[in-house]
């Protein structure tokens, strides 16, 4: 039995009530249930921690010091557990090294490909660089005509430059070498000796240079199947390689042509690097751009300082340093000669072509371009003028060398099917997989390309299948969100082909559109039919009712949660066993987020007018102000961009009057302007690490919890403060624990222990502190309180309670007071925030909220609460935006803005804008196909 199931026997994990489970193997396991109710607890905490735990205790004790130590989980027994490999929801490194390309391995595998079956290009000619062999030469000369005459010569060899030519020629003349050639007329070596002859040839020799001096090696007769002849030529080409250090020339007698061979991969005067894996490397010195090190970008100049309005034109002075009066002696040059370059001087900078926007900067014979502008300020720097205009413009910046791409030239000269390795990481990824697709190649080199080409083309078909067609290779990971790194490590794992291993995702269809959840199940699927487990904590609606098997938590969150209540294949029925499940309440239709009684109309908007950045194409959206907006459409659409890029930053400095002129990727923000007093951007990123910050703290109620002990009668006898209540600073605190309420014990080949505080047993406080008492409670026991508990204890403190209240409201009535803020989700932490804001209400502030997908984590039931809290911040006056995938939040906006119709090159246009019903109607729009399903249920 054990051999079908992983059994889970008492598992304690935080709010886990000693629960049971039993979960299949080979299978598609699916766990749910609202948020706090203990899902990642059972999966992260316990079933992967034991996994890792068991893997790293496996280990020899040298190897386990250089691995993280784990913690053995708060669990009876776990039988049938096998490895266990986690995507959990977490940004990518920060590290600017690390890419799309290095995190799928795929960038790998393309520099084992260039290394292997790549061709070099000279810059100078074009032509293809080749490095022969003797065996070369060899078939040159016997392909020649039957009988002909053939000499074979190489040059003077430059190992020895402290040699003058007449001891080079009697050291030739010693080991035999009898004949020369000086331009092309043939001379004996003797005659350079002879007196008679020594002044005609020594002015020969003065007056050439010494590369069209030429020794004679060998002169046969071609034959072809003539064995002895071919050992001749063969032992002669060698002896020309070795005594030309590495070039030759085969010469036909009756022609006089003459044909250059060398074994030192030269060309044009160039010798090239012979293509190898490290070549491509741009973490490794030996392949990366000297000037940037690898990283791409440097401190110069920045591109978006000199040019801030990039709707500008040149004769509109779209050129920032050269606006003054002192700078019109470089700009005027520029326009009063354009036309003698056709350079189009009225066209917007956005609209000029990559060639015209680098002509301002290099300059030509008619003005002097930004380059020498800025090299003459640099070269002048001691005037501390031009030490503040460079450094007004002066910022992170595309490295001037390698243009960004990372790598020495060098590597980049190596090609296939005339693409080198930069243009590839450049390519979306649909457009790159299908140049794979449509690769062909010589019969040798797709033999050793097939295994490479194979892994290639495996992972860039799962990042299609995974909705990551619009990422580059070389886009930096730490630009991606969470959804797209959990998918990408998805990608890797797919190409590794391990199996009988446990995968554990973390909700992976966080930030995909409905459109594509069907494919993130076939990859899971395909993960499965590998042989491994597959165990997904997960709300998506498609990804549960697919699953083999479902383990649900619940039935609330918190104290009230904690249990498994269902456990089986989901086959529609809600049995007496599942009768508290809120999940299979949804599933069935019993439990369901109604429409909004009306949809709310507003007069005032604020217009992002022509924003074309990254994929954006001069769109113009609205958004409604008082009302629910949703930015909606598939990944890689355009709205991180159109959010993060343009509209949060240009509502920021027109709130705080910052005239910059700096406009990089719109025309103008227009609206109603004047009615936000502020703007908030509420992401998935986490309130603290500390374990000293918690929810009491974030919502400032901890302050006036404080002053409520510090005003009790025993405080006032004693002189305490609220300073003592606090475990941050010395008075009050435990100082054996630091107020943390445990001490970390260091165990070098072990896991960390962490051992109850000895002097204040867990209590953070001092003994005399925790004998101050409110309503019978210490303030350890206060913070103890869950939020819901809490309520009822302070109903009698309206200050607290107002604080508090905005808590429950979003759905986190379950966490306690001092539940450290570090062990929150994103999503709970993302509602904390919004409880901040409803608990802090003012009057005359109308704030623009800005949520990045905050259903992250949510369960169905959370959702609703969630639209109840969006409400509240809208009756108070102010306006939301969110952008969103989840058909629940986007049937209940005002007004939606769709973005697509794909992603990448092929999205950046406004699909739809209008109700939810109207975007239903729209048939381009594959949100509005899927609404439509919604509203008509």
């Amino acid at each position: 039995m054990t051999n079908k199931i992983i059994e889970i026997k008492g598992a304690r994990v935080h709010n886990l009530k000693s629960v049971d489970v039993n979960i299949p193997r080979n299978k598609l396991v699916v766990v749910s249930g609202v948020s706090g109710s203990g899902k990642s607890s059972l999966v992260m905490d316990t079933l992967y921690a034991e996994g890792q735990r068991r893997y790293v205790e496996s280990l020899s004790s040298y190897a386990r010091q250089f691995l993280n130590r784990m913690k053995k989980p708060e669990v009876d027994y776990i039988k049938g557990i096998c490895p266990a490999i986690a995507l959990e929801q977490r940004v990518g490194s920060k590290n600017a090294r690390s890419t799309v390309g290095s995190m799928t391995e795929i960038y790998d595998y393309l520099r084992v490909l260039f290394a292997r079956i790549g061709v070099t290009y000279s810059p100078v000619s074009g032509k293809v660089v080749q490095r022969h062999q003797v065996s070369d030469v060899v078939d040159f000369i016997l392909s020649r005509d039957a009988n002909s005459r053939v000499i074979l010569l190489t040059t003077l060899n430059k190992h020895y430059p402290e040699r003058n030519i007449r001891t080079h020629l009697e050291l030739l003349l010693q080991r035999g070498y009898n004949r020369i050639e000086v331009e092309g007329e043939p001379w004996k070596i003797e005659d350079y000796l002879d007196k008679t002859k020594k002044s005609i040839l020594t002015k020969k020799l003065e007056a050439v240079e010494e590369e069209m001096i030429l020794v004679v090696i060998d002169r046969f007769s071609v034959r072809p199947g003539d064995e002895e002849n071919t050992n001749r030529i063969s032992d002669s080409v060698g002896i020309a390689f070795t005594e030309g250090g590495g070039a030759c020339y085969v010469k036909e007698h009756e022609t006089g042509k003459m044909s250059y061979f060398n074994n030192r991969f030269e060309m044009d005067g160039i010798e090239f690097e012979v293509p190898d894996p490290h070549l491509f490397n741009f973490n490794n010195p030996y392949g990366a751009c000297k000037t940037c090190e690898g990283f791409g970008r440097v401190m110069g100049i920045d591109e978006h300082k000199v040019f801030p309005d990039h709707n500008l034109s040149v004769f509109d002075r779209a050129i920032a340093p050269w606006k003054g009066e002192t700078a019109r002696k470089y700009l005027d040059p520029l326009i009063d000669s354009a036309h003698h370059f056709d350079f189009p001087i009225h066209k917007p900078y956005k609209d000029l072509s990559e060639e015209e926007k680098n002509l301002l900067w290099t300059g030509n014979t008619y003005f002097r371009g930004l380059d020498q502008y800025f090299a003459k300020l640099k070269s002048k720097s001691y005037k501390i003028q031009n030490r503040i205009i460079l450094s007004r413009f002066r910022g992170r910046t595309k490295c001037p060398d390698c243009k960004g791409k990372r790598l020495r030239p060098e590597a980049l000269y190596v090609k296939i099917q005339g693409h080198h390795i930069a243009d590839l990481t450049e390519k979306p990824i649909d457009q790159l997989y299908e140049f794979f697709q449509q690769l062909e190649l010589e019969e040798d080199d797709a033999k050793i390309a097939k295994q490479l080409l194979y892994e290639i083309e495996v992972r860039l078909k799962a990042m299609n299948q995974l909705g990551l067609s619009y990422l580059h290779l070389d886009r930096i990971s730490g630009t991606l969100s969470g959804g797209e790194t959990q998918r990408i490590y998805l990608t890797k794992c797919l190409g590794s082909n391990l199996t009988s291993s446990l995968y554990i995702l973390d909700e992976p269809s966080i930030g995909l559109h409905p459109r594509d959840s069907d494919q993130l199940i076939s990859v899971l699927m395909d993960l499965k039919k590998l042989g491994n487990t597959v165990v997904v904590v997960e709300h998506e609606e498609e990804i549960i009712r697919e699953a083999d098997y479902l383990i649900d938590m619940g039935p609330l969150a918190g104290e009230n949660g904690g249990e498994v209540v269902y456990q089986g294949e989901l086959n529609g029925s809600v049995n007496g066993q599942a009768s508290k499940s809120l999940t299979l309440s949804y599933l069935a239709g019993k439990e369901k987020i109604d429409l909004p009684l009306r949809r709310r109309t507003s007069n005032n908007e604020i217009v992002v007018e022509d924003a074309f950045m990254h994929n954006l194409k001069n769109i113009s959206p609205r958004f409604k102000l008082g009302v629910l907006n949703v930015l909606t459409g598939v990944s890689g659409s355009g709205k991180s961009t159109l959010v993060h890029e343009i509209l949060y930053p240009a509502l920021n400095q027109h709130l705080e009057n910052i005239h910059s002129g700096r406009r990089t990727g719109y025309k103008s923000i227009s609206g109603e302007l004047g009615l936000i007093t502020s703007v908030e951007f509420v992401g998935q990123k986490a309130i603290g690490r500390s374990s000293r910050s918690n929810p009491a703290t974030y919502v400032k109620a901890f302050d006036d919890i404080r002053n409520t002990f510090a005003s009790q009668n025993l405080s006032k006898l004693r002189g305490y403060t609220a300073g003592s209540f606090s475990f941050n600073v010395e008075g009050g605190r435990c100082e054996n624990c630091k107020g943390d309420g445990e001490i970390q014990i260091e165990m070098q080949f072990l896991s960390d222990v962490y051992l109850e505080c000895e002097v204040c047993r867990g209590k953070r406080f001092k003994k005399e502190i925790l004998e101050v008492k409110y309503k019978n409670k210490s303030i350890y026991e206060v913070l103890e309180l869950t939020i819901e508990d809490a309520l009822v204890f302070f109903e009698d403190r309206l200050e607290i309670v107002a604080k508090l209240e905005p808590l429950e409201k979003v759905g986190l009535g379950y966490l306690r007071l001092g539940q450290p803020s570090s062990t929150l989700s994103g999503g709970e932490a993302q509602r904390l925030k919004l409880a901040y804001f409803l608990g802090h209400e003012n009057p005359k502030e109308h704030i623009l909220f800005i949520f990045d997908e905050p259903t992250t984590g949510l369960h169905f039931h959370d959702i609703k609460k969630l639209l109840t809290a969006f409400n509240e911040l809208i009756e108070l006056g102010h306006t939301v935006l969110v952008v969103e995938h989840n058909m629940d939040i986007i049937k209940s906006a005002d007004w939606v803005v769709d973005l697509g119709p794909e992603g990448g090159i092929d999205g950046g246009n406004i699909v739809a804008m209008g109700t939810p019903e109207e975007l239903a109607n729209v048939e381009a729009s594959y949100t509005g196909q899927y609404l439509k399903e919604k509203l008509n249920n």
